[in-house]
């Protein structure tokens, strides 16, 4: 990426890592390039208080360097909350890889990108996100042990995204029994946004359950696939977010929460499997609690992938797994009154739980 001249408006770029909000007090950001690859990548630790700092990587196609940045830090810090209102003895970190998957992903950049994962001696520990397979996650562990998320076949736990999808579904379950007095889906609307893996996996819950399912998506031959599978509706409309639904569940990617999408929105209940769903997270959690919408927290609901993984480091069975995942359920219940009792945000009260948790390991 070519460099360019600051503008007036861009003069936060002076101070493109210290002076993010999303930097948050991150220990160690790594700035990963190698020439011969074509690698160039970001790894953000945000907190190693509980743990090692376990994260996915992503690859994206990012229109900036300072909008990778940006990205890996969010998702990083919000990866320490997430291990650490699940209860696992993980900090938080993430990576992110510049580049287009499916033309500029091979198996050469993706051990280049495992070597500069194990120079980090085990302080952070690699899976998969976005743009990301289980098979990538296996070429990675050719070159280093700090990596999950790999095959069964290679003893690992396999791809986790069945076990995020279905922790999803026990907080969106959770979040309806608190709304609407039961955690039944039948007869309910449905918007799952984004039907990647995780977002299909969720389609096939929610409809099983009789809901009445619509989807949305960039990817119009994933929408067709997906339609015909479980009997899902296609959104063909021009704003998803005034659509006349119940739930509302955000799966691509984040801040689809924001200044312009929250008054449209005509959901009673917001709960997804994507990352950092509030663009701002004072002001939107504010906003969505002004509505009286029901949000899940994202960091919380989404937690089944890091479970999944987190049984390869520890050694639990898949029973194991299954439990702890079903446990969100509970979770989310006890953090829906907590908000309510303390009248604070579904966010602020989980980041306080989350925040309180990792100081205390701290001490």
């Amino acid at each position: 990426m070519n460099a360019e001249i600051l503008k007036a408006n861009e003069l936060k770029k002076v101070a493109p890592v210290f002076g993010q909000l999303s930097f948050d007090n991150h220990e160690q950001v790594v700035f990963c390039n190698d020439k011969d690859t074509g690698l160039k990548a970001i790894i953000g630790i945000h907190n190693t208080n509980l743990g090692p700092a376990l994260g996915g990587t992503r690859m994206w196609n990012y229109e900036s360097e300072y909008e990778a940045l940006n990205d890996v830090l969010r998702l990083s810090r919000g990866m320490s909350f997430k291990s650490a209102i699940t209860g696992l003895n993980l900090g938080g970190g993430k990576a992110v890889i510049i580049g287009d998957a499916k033309t500029q992903k091979t198996p050469a950049l993706m051990r280049r990108f495992g070597e500069f994962v194990h120079s980090l001696g085990g302080k952070y520990i690699t899976a998969e996100d976005v743009g990301m397979e289980t098979e990538d996650m296996d070429i990675v562990s050719e070159v280093t042990p700090f990596v999950a998320g790999i095959s069964e076949e290679k003893g690992g736990a396999g791809n986790p995204s069945p076990i995020t999808a279905y922790g999803v579904f026990m907080g969106m379950k959770a979040a309806a029994k608190y709304k609407f007095g039961t955690d039944n889906l039948e007869g309910k609307k449905v918007l799952v946004q984004g039907i990647g893996h995780v977002g299909e996996t969720l389609v096939k819950y929610v409809s099983e359950e009789g809901a009445e399912v619509i989807i949305a998506d960039i990817n119009q031959e994933r929408l067709i696939e997906v339609s015909a599978k479980y009997g899902a509706k296609i959104f063909e409309g021009d704003n998803l977010y005034d659509l006349d639904v119940d739930i509302y569940a955000p799966c691509a990617l984040g801040a689809t929460l924001n200044d312009q999408t929250i008054p449209q929105l005509k959901a009673k209940v917001v709960a997804g499997a994507a990352n950092n769903q509030l663009a701002d997270e004072l002001i939107h959690g504010e906003l969505l609690q002004q509505k009286g919408i029901v949000y899940a927290p994202d960091f919380l609901i989404n937690a089944g992938g890091i479970i999944n993984v987190y049984a390869e480091i520890v050694k639990y069975d898949r029973a194991e797994i299954i439990k702890k995942t079903e446990n969100i359920y509970n979770t989310t219940l006890e953090i829906l009154a907590k908000a309510e009792l303390e009248q604070m945000t579904t966010h602020q009260a989980t980041l306080q739980i989350a925040k309180n948790r990792i100081l205390a390991a701290k001490k």
